[in-house]
């Protein structure tokens, strides 16, 4: 389980143990919100789009709670899931575009 600790082994490196839950909650929460845009986000009301964001800041400390103290790969995790959907996401905009292409074309 130690190899999958590659962010929090680099900032214990760089920062020692002081403020370490907050950097990592503004990495979870950096990363949370970068997903939540990627995959799940659709057009809401201000009000109901201010309560998903609350939400996610309630979310992301109890996620930053097992990221430092239980020392769980998440930030890991959560890299790896926005680069899938960075990646599903480019190639659905491209299939989006071919299709569009192929119909305006005929």
């Amino acid at each position: 389980m130690d190899n999958f600790r590659l962010v929090f082994d680099l900032v214990m490196d760089k920062n020692g143990t002081e403020n370490i839950f907050w950097i990592f909650y503004i990495l979870n929460l950096v990363l949370s919100i970068i997903a939540y845009e990627l995959g799940f986000a659709k057009k809401l009301p201000l009000l109901k789009n201010v309560f998903v964001y609350f939400l996610l800041l309630i979310g992301v400390f109890i996620l930053t709670i097992f990221s430092t103290v239980m020392r769980m790969p998440s930030v890991e995790s959560l890299i790896v899931i926005n680069l899938v959907l960075a990646i599903y996401r480019t190639r659905l905009h491209f299939q989006r575009k071919a299709k569009k292409d192929n119909t305006s074309n005929e």
